[in-house]
């Protein structure tokens, strides 16, 4: 809906809003949600046409949410929305191996939702059902602008306002601007934000899998030396596939027929499922790793993979930039509360002190599982497979590892807890 702040100015609609958030994907409308529930006026910026978003057929990405990012959904009213959509993991299988080999040790690492008292650890959601969840809320929220098929081109700041310039001529003008707009984010460029980053020379094959037999909400992390396959369960005896190869080999495969590329497939796969069938397209994702090397600039603040995007090994990285809603929320609630100015530095410093390190720590250890187990190092995979067994064994650092997980450790916003 409208902001009732909008106003039109020599034919051009000028619209003064709190808070100027730009990106419509995930992480942008969450926000949106979480400040509007918090009081602030939000104009929300979507380079992509709301229909376009809207009618998104499956395009293979699927979200493990941890229970905190649950939480925070749940919180939002969003959670209720995605009732049939989504399907629990009470189980996490993690080994070691080689193609049509199998696992190769009999070290491994296994997760069990009964361990610990919150219930699962997470839950699997399709891309195309949380977006329209969103942005659905989005059109209900009287507090919430959202500006569909809309491009930034300019972003100007001075010392009591931020204002955004897009391609159609439209200026809005608000206290303080949040890029959630990507790896790639032209919030974060115009600001003059540095990242530091590198590409891991692997490709991300993306794909459903229809199977014979269910999987009982059992999730596997299967490690070759090309990189790692996460079979994650859906709902039905369906399976999103997450599958790590180097970029030529990925290429090669991603050519290939629907025939043959399950041809390549089935070995790694492997039969615990029975008959295994392709549904649905197939889809590339380079990977990469990518920093902010601020998260803040006077009158902005990143959010999601604007701050930080990782590999996927953990399936960590919507997890974080949820958290990363939930603290900057809370942060420029209290400041209000307060009566501070919500885009002054001191009060921007805050939401960075507790995210960057977290999101630093979360990216460096995403960087060396997936340097440590992406190879074929003999001395490394015995390390690797000894330190499995060592975790497997040990109920405490197991169960700490599956809160981890789970998102229940650190330092939690109030909406996550």
């Amino acid at each position: 809906m409208d902001n009732p702040a909008a106003t039109i100015i020599f034919g051009r609609m000028e619209r003064r809003d709190d808070i100027l958030i730009v990106g419509g994907g995930l992480g942008g409308p969450a926000l949106a949600l979480a400040l509007a529930r918090a009081g602030f006026g939000v104009t929300v910026v979507d380079a992509q046409s709301e229909k376009v978003r809207k009618n998104a057929a499956f395009d293979g990405r699927a979200y493990a949410l941890a229970l905190a990012s649950v939480r925070l959904l749940r919180r939002l009213g969003i959670w209720d929305r995605l009732d049939g959509n989504t399907q629990p993991m009470l189980e996490i299988k993690v080994s070691d191996g080689r193609a049509g080999e199998g696992p190769l040790s009999p070290f491994f690492l296994h997760f069990d939702h009964a361990e610990i008292e919150e219930g699962p650890m997470g839950h699997m959601v399709e891309d195309r059902f949380l977006r329209r969840a969103l942005l659905d809320a989005l059109a209900e929220s009287n507090r919430i602008t959202h500006l569909s098929g809309e491009q930034v081109t300019a972003q100007e700041v001075d010392a009591g306002r931020v204002r955004l310039t897009c391609a159609s001529g439209r200026e809005i003008e608000g206290a303080l601007l949040v890029g959630c707009d990507g790896r790639a984010s032209g919030t974060a460029a115009r600001a003059g934000i540095s990242r530091t980053g590198w590409y891991y020379g692997q490709t991300a094959l993306v794909a459903a899998i229809e199977h014979e037999l269910p999987h009982n909400g059992v999730a596997h992390q299967f490690f070759m030396p090309s990189g790692p396959l996460a079979i994650l369960p859906l709902p039905g005896n369906r399976s999103s596939i997450v599958w790590s190869e180097t970029d030529d080999t990925a290429a090669e495969f991603a050519a290939l027929d629907d025939t043959g590329f399950m041809e390549v497939l089935r070995p790694r796969f492997g039969d615990f499922l029975g008959e295994i069938a392709l549904r649905g397209k197939r889809y590339t994702y380079p990977l990469n790793l990518t920093l902010a090397n601020s998260f803040i600039a006077p009158r902005l603040a990143l959010a999601g993979d604007a701050a930080h995007g990782m590999h996927p090994i953990a399936g960590q990285g919507l997890n974080a930039g949820l958290r990363d809603v939930a603290a900057l929320a809370q942060v420029l609630s209290e400041a209000r509360t307060r009566g501070e100015d919500i885009g002054a530095a001191d009060v921007l410093a805050r939401y960075q002190q507790w995210r960057r390190f977290d999101t630093a720590t979360l990216a460096m250890t995403t960087d060396l599982t997936n340097r440590l187990f992406s190879t074929d190092n003999p001395l490394l995979r015995l390390g690797r497979d000894i330190g499995m067994g060592v975790i497997n064994g040990w109920p405490g650092l197991r169960r700490g590892l599956m809160r981890e997980a789970a998102g229940l450790t650190g330092d939690l916003p109030e909406l996550m807890r």
